[in-house]
């Protein structure tokens, strides 16, 4: 019988089946110092995986999690596409399930071509190529004029309106602007029936085994035909112009004899006063990675490499014989000297002039060249050349299929804008195609709020048919300028190559463009996306993020900003602490749940625990470096002075001018002045108070080194006295044993079979290369005999395998050993292990690494140290170590310039800089400086509004003045 509605048992097993796939459920997650951790995560859910820096948080998302995702995608290939992919290995984990497709967007930058840009990327480019081909006006390059394409019956039309009477001869133009002798040609035309050509404007009759100088340069039109004007010869003037125009290619010339007058005509874009013809446009004119739209100076990528008369002349104090000229150094009996003598003869010089003493004329001939052949005598002969110039000569060098060479010349090269597209990157056809009044290569240098408003109403400046066009490239446009608007990179422009942006920028921009694909039911992995972001445009980047989640996504962020964790729907805490001492989770919940675990992060995030503010500012030394004048990219004339003996923290928001200021122009200027650098910065009027520092240290976040033999130990040079020291033992001095016999990277004490590695690759055809440990050494790296040798009981491989925390304790007798590990155990980094490869090391551990280098170095005190954001990947406890040991080095007299937009770093600063108020074109002015409580009460700029709040509610501690 069958049941009513109201009968209907209320029985419904779905909700506990949507439960189950409402997580994604890890078991036994063992990679790397994770300690077999099972956990829960829930779904279409912004979840932060935070704790101390190496506690295992990217092992969990990124090398288990990620890893896995990704394994199970490649296995739906089949086994022949594997062999083309390679493939990933299964992680440790026991099994994980609900997962569901994942995209990791890391902080690695997106590409180190320097033909990548922000707009090749983001695809906003692609579909400007696009509009522009399709709506552009084009104009002549010569008189500006608008360019017209005329259609034959048009073009006879105005014949008979504008020369009726007149005599014309009709001409083809098959040659414009070329070398060659022609012969071919010539006898090609004579084959089709015309009898005469016009060549470089003189008329000439065809003749068999006629040519031309193949060296000048030339104009070849064929006489196609020579008629008076007049409206009953309208078919025969109609049947010349085709036939013009077929030979023509599009485009015709007719010749007024009497005043010897040429008028153009094309079925192309041509201007109808100098005849310069246009190819129709299409979406590769635009393109600077094509050679039909690239600059054919700079090959499309706006700058070239100049050889210049201070790049290779450093010093004019210097002769040429004692090395005045760099790139030749000093005076040998080779042919390049005795041609320089010869030059120098003629003006009774010699070589051993000062280059300063030089007349102007004569160096201008010895750096450019003469024309006249010199008498050069060598070696007991002599022999005349024509002397081509040291500049000349250096640049043929730069074609050199020798790698060596090339590498060499760069030494003496600068870069500089093109001078021909002006850093555009196209030729000058392309950009002579407009649209409203502006070409693509003036929009790429639009930042991106000024793009937005450019596009915004475009429609109302464009005509009908123009509109018709335009309309989804218009809102496929704006779609993607709106989504980076949306993630906070306002600032950027499409013209920025990607390899000069930060992994942050480079991840955002990855993010916003997944916001743009508008993908439903998938996995997101992220690092640190906060990295270099102020906290104004924090708030952009969460409301991105929940966009994500809110269209059906989950997503997962390893982060240690406090805003982003207190927005976050779901936390995992992982620790206690790094390394060895993490791997667990020692809290999960909502933000609120989080606070009442008691954990580090809890600690910091409930307010229980403080990065202590100094009640008092250094005084520093009371001298100043001052830089004036500085006006690369947006800064406006911005005259800057640094403290000496402070701790200085440089802020605004992201793309304020941070960077401009410190990087492209003060860096540079201190490099040079101290070690001679070449790289040349931006443009300034001056710079006081050099003689109160002696060095510049920067310390960055690139890698260590880019190979898994390079580690800690033998960065800091720790490693050469750990070597030293087993040399010295008695064991090794029995056995006759220096300290090479303890390095990995040369024969003698390593194991062969592995070629020191510890760890041989097995080629697996269709399935990933497994590493396995070589089967002679173990993994340990060196032979038997080698490890024979020990010290304290532990071989050189078990010292290579030591945390640094406990080979504090190990090396306690070595003080020259002990100094370099304890400050690596000082910023934070006992977790890692002496011999970590440094492929493994993330930006901000590498950094680290550098800093500990530098501090454990014999300083004088006055040394000028450069950090750019340190605190990027450091938990609020590293901060705090971090924050310890950068006072350190200004407690010694140092200056430390730091960039960065923490504010646990900033308010412990001495002396502020903050750049703004906004970013691109509205930033590049100083809006506040002085202590932080100065700068707190300044209205100005948005970093004293969060920077008020938050010594409202720090501690501070009592320190001498």
């Amino acid at each position: 019988m069958a049941q009513t509605k109201e009968e209907t048992p209320a029985i419904n097993t779905q909700p506990d089946l949507v439960t189950e796939t409402q997580l994604i459920e890890v078991y036994g997650a063992r990679e790397h110092n994770l300690k077999n951790i099972s956990l829960s995560i829930p779904r279409n859910k912004l979840v932060v995986f935070t704790g101390i820096s190496g506690s295992g948080k990217s092992s969990l998302a990124f090398d288990t999690i990620y890893a896995e995702g990704q394994r199970r995608y490649m296995e739906t290939f089949s086994a022949y596409a594997r062999s083309f992919l390679g493939g990933l290995e299964r992680p440790n984990v026991d099994k994980i399930e609900g997962l569901s497709p994942v995209i990791s967007i890391e902080q690695k930058t997106t590409s180190r071509n320097p033909r990548s840009t922000v707009g090749t990327i983001t695809e906003i480019y692609d579909f400007m190529r696009l509009l522009f081909a399709r709506t552009g006006e084009a104009f002549s390059y010569v008189t500006g004029k608008k360019m017209i394409r005329q259609s034959d019956e048009q073009i006879v039309q105005h014949i008979l309106e504008n020369f009726n009477g007149k005599k014309l001869i009709i001409l083809a133009p098959v040659v414009k602007g070329r070398k060659g002798h022609y012969r071919e040609l010539f006898e090609q035309i004579r084959k089709m029936g015309f009898v005469r050509v016009r060549v470089d404007g003189e008329m000439l009759e065809l003749v068999p085994k006629m040519q031309v100088d193949r060296y000048k340069i030339h104009d070849i039109e064929i006489v196609v035909d020579k008629i008076i004007v007049n409206t009953e010869d309208r078919y025969r003037i109609s049947s010349s112009v085709q036939n013009a125009l077929t030979h023509g290619k599009g485009t015709i010339s007719i010749l007024e004899p009497d005043t010897n007058q040429v008028h153009f005509f094309s079925q192309h874009l041509m201007d109808p006063e100098t005849g310069i013809a246009y190819d129709d446009p299409a979406p590769n004119t635009f393109s600077f990675n094509s050679p039909y739209g690239a600059c054919p100076i700079c090959n499309g990528l706006g700058e070239i490499q100049e050889i210049t008369e201070e790049s290779i002349i450093p010093d004019k104090t210097l002769s040429i014989s004692r090395g005045g000229i760099s790139p030749l150094g000093e005076f040998r009996d080779i042919w390049i000297f005795n041609q320089i003598q010869a030059l120098l003869r003629i003006h009774k010089l010699n070589i051993s002039t000062p280059i300063q003493d030089l007349p102007e004329p004569v160096l201008n001939q010895l750096l450019h060249g003469v024309k006249e052949e010199l008498e050069v005598k060598a070696k007991g002969h002599s022999y005349t050349i024509e002397f081509e110039g040291i500049i000349s000569f250096l640049r043929k060098q730069m074609d050199s299929d020798s790698d060596a060479i090339r590498n060499w010349i760069k030494e003496f090269t600068q870069t500089s804008n093109c001078p021909e597209c002006r850093g555009l990157r196209l030729k000058k056809e392309s950009l002579h195609i407009k649209l409203d009044g502006k070409n693509i290569g003036e929009l790429s240098q639009f930042n991106i709020g000024q793009l937005a408003d450019w596009f915004n109403n475009l429609e109302d400046r464009l005509n009908e048919r123009q509109n018709l066009i335009a309309r989804e490239l218009l809102k496929e446009i704006r779609k993607r300028i709106g989504f980076l608007l949306d993630v906070g990179l306002d600032y950027l422009n499409l013209h920025r190559s990607v390899r000069t942006l930060s992994g942050g920028e480079s991840q955002r921009i990855r993010l916003a463009t997944q916001i743009g694909t508008q993908l439903v039911g998938v996995l997101y992995i992220m690092d640190e996306p906060s990295i270099g972001l102020h906290q104004r445009d924090n708030e952009k980047l969460i409301a991105a993020l929940k966009n994500l989640r809110d269209i059906g996504n989950s997503v997962i962020v390893v982060e240690h900003d406090k805003d982003m964790i207190m927005h976050a729907d779901h936390v995992l805490d992982i620790g206690p602490g790094a390394g060895i001492h993490g791997g667990h989770i020692v809290a999960a919940g909502s933000p609120q749940e989080i606070f009442s675990s008691g954990s580090l992060t809890s600690q910091y995030l409930s307010g229980q625990k403080h990065i202590e503010v100094p009640t008092a500012k250094r005084t520093g030394h009371d001298k100043i470096l001052t830089l004036r004048g500085a006006t690369g990219h947006n800064l406006k004339n911005v005259t800057a002075n640094f403290p000496l003996g402070k701790l200085i923290a440089v802020t605004g928001v992201s793309g304020s001018g941070k960077s401009t200021l410190i990087h492209d122009t003060l860096f540079p200027i201190l490099n040079r002045h101290f070690f001679n650098a070449k790289r040349e910065p931006l443009p300034y009027k001056g710079i006081e108070g050099l003689e109160h520092i002696d060095k510049v240290i920067e310390v960055d976040q690139s890698p260590i080194g880019r190979t898994p033999r390079s580690n800690p130990a033998t960065y800091t040079g720790m490693f050469t006295d750990i070597r030293a020291l087993f040399a010295q033992l008695p064991e090794a001095k029995i056995r006759g044993y220096s300290a090479g016999r303890f390095s990995f990277n040369v024969k003698g004490g390593r194991c062969e079979t592995c070629e020191g590695a510890g760890m041989r690759i097995i080629e697996m055809n269709f399935l990933p290369d497994v590493n396995v440990p070589c089967e002679t050494c173990k993994g340990k790296r060196y032979n038997r005999e080698t490890l024979e040798v020990r010290f304290k009981g532990k071989s050189i491989t078990d010292v290579l395998d030591m945390t640094v925390e406990k080979a504090v304790d190990f090396f306690e007798s070595q003080p020259r050993i002990l100094r370099k590990v304890k400050i690596l155990n000082e910023v934070g980094l006992g977790y890692i292990t002496l011999g970590q490869q440094a492929t493994t090391l993330s930006g901000g551990e590498a950094q680290r690494v550098k800093l500990a280098t530098e501090l454990s170095k014999k300083d004088t005190g006055k040394t000028f140290y450069i950090l750019d954001e340190p605190t990027t990947g450091l938990h609020f406890e590293d901060i705090r170590h971090l924050s310890d040991v950068i006072h350190k080095l200004v407690d010694k007299g140092n200056t430390v310039l730091i960039i960065e937009h923490n504010l646990d770093m900033i308010k412990v600063a001495d002396h502020i800089i903050d750049i703004g108020p906004e970013g691109g074109e509205a930033g590049g002015i100083i809006v506040a400086e002085g202590t932080p409580e100065e700068v707190a009460k300044v209205e100005k700029g948005y970093t004293s509004r969060f920077l008020r709040e938050e010594l409202a509610t720090s501690k501070y501690r009592d320190v001498p003045a």
